[in-house]
């Protein structure tokens, strides 16, 4: 279906696989699964990409609900300043659309920090690869696939 659903499918990483039909008019990507598939909000996740003050990339991945904390992704990255990369740069780093962009299967891999509340769910929910796809992963995927980090990176 997308490199993120076929990673997981080949690491053989439990998943659920959920689509919907996306309303191109509906002002948030995040808040449009959480209705669209009756979601709890703070399971679902959304990805985002920061450029850091040495020219990389970095991954965050944080609650709907939330905002990305630039600082303290940085920080996290050890780095001292975060920016949001250019969407047209997170779309050719990562070879998903916005607001379909997967933190799995991405075309090139980046450091990838994501929320310590994702440590208290059962599941988190994240896109699969396009607009109208979500996947429900087991917290520890994201260490396990992506070797991520998990930090305090939202601001609630």
């Amino acid at each position: 279906m997308t490199p993120a659903i076929d990673l997981l499918r080949d690491l053989g990483i439990a998943h659920t696989v959920m689509e919907y039909d996306h309303d191109p008019t509906h002002p948030s990507f995040g808040d449009e699964a959480v209705e669209a598939l009756g979601l709890d909000r703070e399971s679902v996740f959304k990805t985002l990409m920061v450029t850091l003050d040495d020219g990389t990339t970095a991954v965050g991945v944080v609650p709907v609900g939330a905002k990305l904390d630039l600082k303290a992704i940085a920080a996290a990255a050890g780095a001292k300043r975060a920016t949001m990369t250019d969407p047209a740069e997170a779309q050719r780093r990562t070879g998903y659309v916005v607001g379909g962009i997967s933190p799995f299967g991405q075309k090139r891999s980046a450091p990838t920090f994501v929320d310590e509340w994702a440590t208290a769910l059962d599941a988190v929910h994240c896109s699969g690869g396009r607009r109208g796809l979500e996947i429900s992963v087991p917290p520890s995927a994201f260490a396990e696939v992506l070797d991520a980090t998990f930090a305090p990176i939202a601001a609630w």
